[in-house]
């Protein structure tokens, strides 16, 4: 009777393991993105705090993880490859040291994704690479922020199938001093809309490819906290967080 009671103990221990196991891998959604804000130049201070929090919750109610951090130290082959995708919310200037890039570019041509967010285009200027994976370099902005009419390029995106083909937006609008080419365009913007543009007939605002192996999306919007309350907004940005995880951009988004 020993024996049998013992066996039992051990048989009822394996089998709350197990559950333990099974819950614990039912809590943590097997996708996984890194949020990243660092900022060596101006600071979007209410536009990342925002952006964090809407993430966080996209990624609550969309069954992916979010790690949010300023410190550049993370960029390591090991650290990221736990990720499916990471974004640069609002970054600015000269953010990753020289192993710090090469570990980045590591990841990406490894099939990682990336995604941009409005001042991640004001972000190392002085590594070419970059520029091309976020696909364009800020130039300037006019004052204040102003509605602009957005046109939707490509209907059938993933980020793009709910938006209006003409949307009515207001935020801080980017002028580029450099687009790269082969871009995806999503969004463009019509300059005779508002004042301030400079960059003509072809002024994208969102744009999706592959590159060097992975896949990037990025997004002009997003300055600050009244774009990341628009719900528009937040479903174009789940589109582009999709497609860098590895969604098709004609796949529709789970309701």
């Amino acid at each position: 009777m020993r024996n049998k009671s013992a066996a039992c103990r051990i048989l009822l221990s394996f089998f709350l393991l197990l559950v333990v196991i099974g819950c614990d891998a039912e809590a943590k959604p097997a996708r996984e993105v890194l949020v990243f804000s660092k900022t060596a130049q101006f600071r979007h201070h209410t536009g990342i705090a925002a952006g964090i929090k809407a993430i966080q919750q996209l990624g609550q109610a969309n069954k992916f993880a979010v790690d949010a951090t300023e410190d550049a130290q993370v960029f390591t082959p090991d650290n990221l490859k736990q990720y499916a995708a990471v974004i640069f919310l609002s970054t600015t200037g000269d953010v990753l040291n020289e192993t710090q890039q090469q570990a980045f570019e590591k990841y990406i041509k490894a099939g990682g994704g990336f995604v941009g967010i409005h001042a991640a285009a004001d972000t190392e200027y002085e590594w070419p690479w970059y520029g091309e994976l976020n696909g364009a370099y800020f130039g300037s902005h006019p004052p204040g922020q102003q509605e602009a009419l957005f046109r939707v390029v490509d209907p059938n995106n993933i980020s793009t199938r709910h938006l209006p083909r003409e949307w009515r937006k207001t935020d801080e609008l980017y002028n580029f001093k450099w687009i790269a080419q082969g871009l995806n365009v999503l969004l463009s913007i019509d300059e005779n809309s508002y004042k301030g543009g400079k960059n003509g007939a072809y002024h994208p605002m969102s744009w999706y490819r592959n590159f060097d192996g992975g896949r990037t999306f990025y997004t002009g919007l997003g300055h600050d906290e009244k774009t990341f309350a628009d719900q528009l907004f937040l479903t174009h940005l789940l589109g582009g967080i999709e497609y860098a995880m590895g969604a098709k951009p004609t796949a529709k988004l789970k309701s």
